[in-house]
């Protein structure tokens, strides 16, 4: 898709193009292109993305500070917290202000080129979704969208616009990511059919295990709490649902496997070329007992939770049973590594048939165990193309690049697997059978309607 600031077709010369190969010819000097003269680093207005920010507090806002900074031009922010988006809004005084996406979408759509979405997952699809269906790049947050339906439809969507899409899980342009996918398909552990990934993340920077709060406390002035609800059913305001606990709730967020699920998981699904599991089950805790396969909470993510995923053979690449870990539980530690060392808090490992290899989450450089095998490692050939950046694959891709690497073609599939993790939660103890072509589950059909949530009234996919 072309952007709104492309330079007239050299077809058509503009009047300035005309006067200015005129005096060229008379007087025998050269015009010199404005971007030279603009010295290093300057980015000529023909070259900068037109962007649209959704969601500019906490993460969004640093999305949009980072674009800035790669030379983007801010023109629009939106966001239903005056005093959360304070500092984007301060930041870019020049662009115009709105607290509804929809408001902001129709009326900007002839000045941006691209969005960016960071809100609460609940929020990421019909965001995204908006803006794809205005012909607008996309740049949003992890996880992709909060159910497996919305993911799905916006994966479906972004494809048939043909738009430049990129997930906001940075780990992806790191050269720790790439060497993991060198080495694994070198065989340096060899075949490999075992892996555990792990955070730290539930319930340590939100509560998850709890129930819905009873006060019903005034709804700050700076908050349109009628907005930030969105599609989901309407309830009384409370602090323990945002700025940043939402996360922990069913209704807006996705625990820690929405959180750090697509910045950890990421990297097995890449370099195994996992595709979708057939099976997945989970056992959880809701009081920090042993984990059990009981009735879950269904407010809130449990306290602590295991997730077992098992994916068939792809081609010569064998089955793989991946085990995901939270609220502080981990895989033990490998006897390989030496005494009073320990794995990282947030991470992979990754279990082979002649080694093992471990790193930590957002791309970490990997580390093979036994040591010996870092040797073998430093003659494997560099394959892969190493990243510019991940803003800038995507500012690139905007611009008619090639198109950036954690696109939705692979996000939206990545994305699916962690959500189907998620859902897993609701029937704690169960193995459930997936058939990822129809988005329905083959011995549990009484799951299939948590593939999506219902929107309440004025909202739709």
């Amino acid at each position: 898709m072309s952007l709104t600031t492309t330079p007239p077709s050299s077809n058509h010369s503009t009047r300035r193009q005309f006067v200015a190969g005129s005096a060229a010819a008379v007087f025998g000097f050269t015009i010199v292109p404005r971007h030279v003269l603009g010295g290093v680093g300057f980015i000529a207005p023909s070259e900068r993305v037109n962007i649209a920010g959704i969601g500019v507090g906490g993460m969004g806002g640093g999305d949009v500070a980072t674009v800035s900074k790669l030379g983007a031009n801010i023109i629009a922010l939106c966001d239903v917290d005056d005093e959360r988006a304070a500092g984007s809004f301060n930041a870019h005084p020049m662009a115009k202000k709105y607290r509804d996406f929809r408001e902001m979408i129709d009326k900007e759509a002839k000045n941006i080129d691209a969005v960016t979405v960071g809100t609460p997952d609940h929020i990421h699809a019909v965001a995204t979704l908006a803006a794809i269906r205005a012909g607008k790049h996309v740049f949003c947050q992890k996880p992709l969208t909060h159910t497996l339906l919305e993911c799905r439809t916006v994966t479906e969507a972004a494809r048939k616009a043909g738009v430049a899409t990129q997930m906001g899980n940075q780990g992806h342009a790191t050269e720790g990511a790439r060497l993991t996918n060198e080495w694994i398909q070198a065989g340096i552990i060899g075949e490999v059919r075992e892996v555990h990934c792990w955070s730290d993340r539930a319930g340590k920077l939100w509560k998850q295990g709890i129930g819905r709060p009873a006060e019903s406390p005034a709804i700050p002035k700076t908050l349109d709490w009628n907005l930030w609800q969105g599609p989901i059913a309407e309830r009384p305001y409370n602090p323990a649902y945002c700025p940043v606990g939402w996360r922990g709730w069913m209704d807006y967020g996705t625990g820690a496997m929405g959180d750090m699920g697509c910045h950890i998981i990421d990297h097995p699904v890449w370099a195994l070329k996992l595709g979708a599991p057939t099976t997945v089950e989970s056992r959880t805790t809701l009081d920090g007992s042993e984990l059990e396969g009981k009735r879950p909470n269904t407010e809130t993510y449990p306290i602590a939770a295991m997730i077992f995923y098992d994916f068939p053979a792809r081609g010569e690449l064998p089955p793989v049973r991946l085990t995901w870990y939270d609220g502080g539980l981990m895989p033990a530690t490998p006897a390989e590594l030496p005494a009073g060392e320990r794995l990282p808090d947030n991470g992979v490992l990754y279990i082979g048939s002649k080694g093992k290899m471990f790193h930590s989450s957002h791309g970490g450089m990997p580390r093979l165990l036994p040591a010996g095998l870092h040797d073998a490692a430093t003659k494997i050939p560099k394959s892969m193309a190493r990243s510019a950046g991940h803003y800038e694959e995507w500012l690139a891709a905007c611009k008619g690049g090639q198109a950036a690497i954690s696109n939705f073609e692979y996000a939206g599939p990545m994305t699916e697997t962690a959500l189907l993790g998620v859902l897993s939660l609701r029937a704690p103890g169960r193995r459930l059978e997936w058939d990822s072509a129809s988005l329905k589950f083959k011995n549990a059909p009484e799951m299939n309607p948590f593939v999506h949530t219902e929107f309440r009234k004025g909202w739709t996919l």
